[in-house]
């Protein structure tokens, strides 16, 4: 099948590019300028070159698919750049769907994030708008909520959780945050997650593709395992060697903190980063996993083993 992916050299789409190629279908990659290095088996796809806002860029990715899939997507914006949730999330997948109907590519399988919700944060609420307008389509589509993503990200430019962690938390000579709500720790780092393997949401995205009882469905993606915060920190640093020292920490003050830099690159943390990192992810994904015939990858030292990495 020919699939027109956006979003294919990120993250998780260098590894759903990989997925589908192991699956006997035929990618074609919106790639911007530049970026074409970063195309895995770039021999073996085809590649447009272009951006999300340029109708001729899409359009052409189109032409000829059988389906489509967007991953398009940031974990922060940088409104003075231009690079924002409403342009990626919402617009450019929006034009997309437009764009598909109009080329008659019927199949739609898009990207979303566990947790959306229509009122939140700006990263949530343009998710869930892409998610509603592709509802009121007569696209056959299919709709995926990953939880934390973790896994290898394959060089840089790559946001990837727990890589970051190790950079930012782990290897720096200080404790690290048990964030807690108002001014009493009882609560501190026990909000939790459902840490979820790349490889694993790559092979669901690929394998939907031909299994028509998918058709309609929205997929919450997570791992075996609800870890809360305090143990995603210690198992990381495990498997970087390190035994973490954590302690209790206000939210409210990295907060204030975030209001003054988190508009800058530097900055390791925005506000609407810990606001949703407080009020968990997690999911119950045992039945996704039982239809797909896949047993999920634990979070644990030995798929974390790409954290040794310099």
């Amino acid at each position: 099948m020919k699939v027109a992916v956006f979003g294919g050299t990120g993250f998780i789409g260098s590894y759903v590019v990989e997925a589908l190629l192991d699956g006997g279908h035929d990618p074609v990659l919106l790639v911007r300028e530049g970026s074409e290095q970063k195309v895995v088996r770039k021999d073996e796809c085809q590649i447009v070159i272009g951006h999300i806002a340029d109708e001729e860029s899409v359009k052409k990715t189109l032409s000829d698919s059988e389906a489509v899939i967007y991953l398009l997507g940031i974990i922060r914006e940088f409104r003075r750049k231009g690079i924002t949730y409403e342009a990626l999330h919402f617009a450019g997948a929006k034009e997309c769907m437009k764009k598909a109907q109009k080329l008659d590519v019927r199949r739609f399988l898009l990207m979303s994030a566990n947790g959306v919700k229509p009122e939140g944060t700006g990263y949530q609420i343009t998710k869930y708008l892409a998610e509603e307008y592709l509802k009121t389509t007569d696209l056959e589509y299919t709709i995926f909520r990953p939880s934390l993503v973790f896994g290898n990200p394959r060089g840089q430019n790559r946001p990837e959780f727990c890589t970051q962690l190790r950079d930012q938390l782990i290897r720096l000579p200080l404790p690290a945050p048990l964030f807690y709500p108002g001014l009493l720790p009882n609560d501190a780092g026990k909000f939790e997650m459902s840490p979820v393997y790349v490889k694993d949401i790559a092979a669901i995205i690929a394998q939907s593709l031909e299994k028509k009882e998918t058709i309609g469905q929205i997929y919450e993606l997570g791992g075996p395992e609800n870890l809360d915060w305090k143990t995603i920190i210690k198992v990381i640093g495990r498997a970087v060697g390190k035994n973490k020292w954590a302690v209790p920490t206000p939210a409210f003050g990295i907060k204030l903190v975030a209001a003054l830099f988190d508009r800058f690159a530097f900055f390791p943390i925005t506000r609407e980063q810990i606001t949703m990192l407080m009020e968990g992810n997690c999911c119950d994904s045992k039945d996704i996993f039982e239809l797909f015939g896949m047993k999920p990858t634990c979070f644990d030292k030995k798929f974390l083993s790409y954290l040794l990495a310099v």
